[in-house]
């Protein structure tokens, strides 16, 4: 960038910094959407519930099932990108 068009776009300096922060910033919440591991522990901390009687079957299926699908979503998602 030359010297001349660097003083013209000056005042918009501000803005583009905005923007750059804006664009981390949903970096990091997509990064922490799709991250596998909240689900896969949840997937476990939900089997050990099953397992000491805390929930009974019904509610164990129905929870992992919300689970896997979200497990298949975020996976959705990894191989979208890495495509």
């Amino acid at each position: 960038m030359g010297l001349l068009t660097q003083l013209a776009t000056f005042p918009l300096a501000p803005v583009r910094g905005v923007a750059w922060v804006m664009e981390r910033a949903l970096e990091a919440a997509e990064n922490e959407y799709y991250d596998p591991a909240p689900v896969e522990r949840e997937l476990a901390e939900l089997e050990q519930a099953l397992l000491a009687g805390d929930i009974d079957e019904e509610t164990f299926d129905r929870r992992e099932d919300e689970l896997l699908d979200r497990l298949d979503e975020i996976r959705a998602h990894v191989q979208g990108t890495d495509t």
